[in-house]
């Protein structure tokens, strides 16, 4: 047998025990369904850009998606452009106010946070919304603008059906304890540090 008919039977026979292992693992899976707390956080770019993915997948399927950003308001982003051609599916409701940075006003924070949350609170209790996107709640719970165990208490009783996904940097320990999924961005590179501006369709 030549060296590559060998290189072939080996791949063939490596991939025959592999499914056996993967086949098994899957049918011990018992749970069918399940509403799911999922957190991407982490210093690296593309966690809201993964959460938004997430809600093309579920727009795929017909789900209806609720989305409440906390942070971010001063940018009318492509994302938000884009799903608002949804309007049957997709209810959008940018809340926040800028960066904390921008506002330099911890009181008006709070309050946009609050908002935001009251929003959010709504939207958990619609049966129609199977995906909720939180944009930029883990910064709001960062900085103390939310009762940590209030917002913790009101995800883990989420409705069975309701799949929730937060993002943002600097997820809380408690938060990340209760979450299903979390995945962590971790920043190898990043174009801005060699000096290129936030650009749309990149960054917004």
């Amino acid at each position: 047998m030549s060296e590559a008919g060998d290189a072939d039977r080996r791949h063939a026979a490596k991939m025959v025990k592999r499914k056996e292992v993967q086949d098994a693992e899957v049918a011990a899976k018992t749970i069918a369904s399940k509403g799911l707390l999922m957190v991407t956080t982490g210093p690296g770019k593309g966690k809201s850009t993964a959460a938004f993915g997430l809600v093309l997948r579920a727009l795929g399927h017909g789900w209806r998606v609720g989305v409440v950003q906390f942070i971010k308001g001063a940018w009318h982003t492509g994302e938000r452009t884009a799903l608002e051609r949804f309007p049957d599916l997709v209810e959008w409701h940018t809340m926040g106010e800028g960066f904390t940075w921008d506002t330099q006003d911890r009181q008006r924070d709070i309050a946009a946070a609050a908002r935001a949350w009251a929003m959010a609170s709504r939207l958990m209790d619609d049966p129609s919304i199977r995906l909720l996107v939180l944009d930029e709640l883990n910064i709001a719970l960062r900085y103390d603008y939310l009762p940590l165990a209030d917002v913790l208490g009101a995800l883990a009783a989420r409705r069975d059906d309701l799949n929730i996904i937060v993002t943002g940097r600097n997820a809380k320990p408690e938060l990340i304890a209760i979450a299903d999924l979390v995945t962590e961005m971790g920043l190898v590179k990043h174009h801005f540090a060699a000096g290129v501006k936030a650009q749309a369709g990149i960054e917004f």
